[in-house]
């Protein structure tokens, strides 16, 4: 991209080194405007030290944007993926992948109304988090300038980089003088830690990695009992106290944290080939993740249930990948929605050193009928009889195919 194409650009901005660094190479490198965005999704940090750095490097209040997207994020975001229960690989609950759309979306909005011809972002050209960005950046503006300073400039080391920032009078934090054991990514559903002591897949993480959890070793030997409401397919309510959306998530992340429920340790495939190496901790995500289940257990129709999971891993996928925006995850969203309708009701779990333990669970859309089920005498509900007949069918072809010598399912 030529440099004298690019008149005023949004950045993705943290405030941290790397984005800061970033916010006067774009001015020192491309001679254009920046707007920065700082976007609050719960990450737990002061954001007001990003506004004032922002200004100190020159940036114009106007400028300076700074929204607080928490219940944004999980009533739009959050919650959508879980009526899908995605898991990436099998035990992945997508913490930093589901927060990049939101980021995007809301970069291309400020974009717009600014009169910004490009936008830029910190993510390096080794992980996941370019094409997110990316890919959502395109689905909503498609004639849209990309800057990535990882892809392009010669600061190639954490030394580099402090050097830049000292030349260029950027503050530092003390602690970023040295080498940073781990990187860390943090939002209202998840932490995620990276990087250096977590690079050998062989050697236990540090108890010093966890951010948002006590360890379930040192968890409190008490159970903790909870009853979680939902409303067609989404949590609403906490032991009958009804909560937004983000209020509700942080309320099951404090009581995740003190259980030491939701740490996670994965070897992942990337979206760009290679495999890497992450802890992560989603203490609220992983008791409603369990609840959503449990609920759905008896209000979802048996092939309707098999039908979401079958599609579940091809969900998980595209929103990894960056395919939040694209028309298939719009499809299978619009079926993971249409069968929440009957999702409603209460689950009563109890939290205990690391676990999540459903105890119960009811619904006035129940579909478990106890006069069928049960071992006692049912009064003429079901038939016993009538199995004959559906084992009879079911084995039919299987009986052909021995007959043919293809005994035992032989092709």
């Amino acid at each position: 991209m030529a440099v004298k194409d690019v008149k005023k650009v949004v950045l993705a901005y943290s405030g941290g080194l790397d984005t800061s660094v970033i916010l006067k190479w774009l001015q020192t490198t491309y001679g254009c405007e920046v707007v920065t965005f700082t976007a609050d999704l719960g990450q737990g940090e002061e954001l007001g030290p990003a506004r004032d750095k922002a200004r100190l490097l020159g940036i114009k209040d106007e400028n300076i944007f700074m929204d607080d997207l928490r219940e944004e994020f999980t009533r739009d975001f959050v919650f959508p993926m879980f009526r899908m229960n995605a898991l990436y690989e099998g035990c992945y609950l997508l913490g930093t992948s589901i927060a990049r759309p939101l980021i995007s979306k809301r970069q291309i909005e400020i974009a717009e109304q600014v009169g910004a011809d490009a936008v830029s972002h910190g993510a390096t050209g080794k992980g996941n988090d370019q094409v997110r960005f990316e890919l959502s950046y395109y689905a909503l503006k498609p004639d849209v300038k990309v800057i990535a300073p990882w892809r392009e400039w010669d600061l190639t080391s954490r030394t580099k980089l402090l050097e830049f920032a000292e030349q260029h009078q950027i503050p530092i934090a003390k602690d970023k003088r040295g080498e940073a054991p781990f990187s860390v990514d943090a939002n209202l559903l998840h932490s995620s830690s990276e990087g250096k002591v977590l690079e050998e897949p062989w050697d236990e993480p540090p108890e010093v990695v966890w951010q948002r959890t006590v360890s379930p070793v040192d968890a409190p030997d008490k159970v903790t009992e909870i009853v979680i409401r939902f409303e067609r397919g989404d949590a609403v309510a906490i032991n009958d106290e009804a909560m937004s959306p983000a209020t509700l998530l942080t309320r099951l992340n404090a009581l995740g944290k003190e259980n030491g429920i939701g740490r996670l340790d994965l070897v992942e495939n990337r979206f760009v080939g290679m495999k890497s190496r992450g802890a992560y901790e989603t203490p609220g995500g992983t008791i409603l993740y369990t609840a959503h289940r449990a609920m759905e257990s008896i209000t979802l129709d048996r092939e309707a249930a098999h039908l979401k999971d079958s599609l579940m891993p091809r969900y998980a996928e595209l929103i990894y990948n960056g395919f939040w925006f694209s028309p298939e995850r719009r499809m299978i969203q619009a079926m993971a929605d249409a069968s929440q309708a009957s999702v409603t009701g209460e689950v009563r779990l109890k939290l205990y050193k690391g676990n999540v333990i459903v105890t119960g669970r009811r619904s006035p859309n129940s579909l478990y009928s106890m006069k069928h089920v049960t071992f006692e005498e049912d009064q003429g509900a079901y038939d016993q009889f009538d199995a004959q007949g559906f084992i009879k069918l079911n084995a039919l072809r299987l009986r052909l195919g021995a007959m043919a010598g293809r005994k035992g399912g032989a092709l």
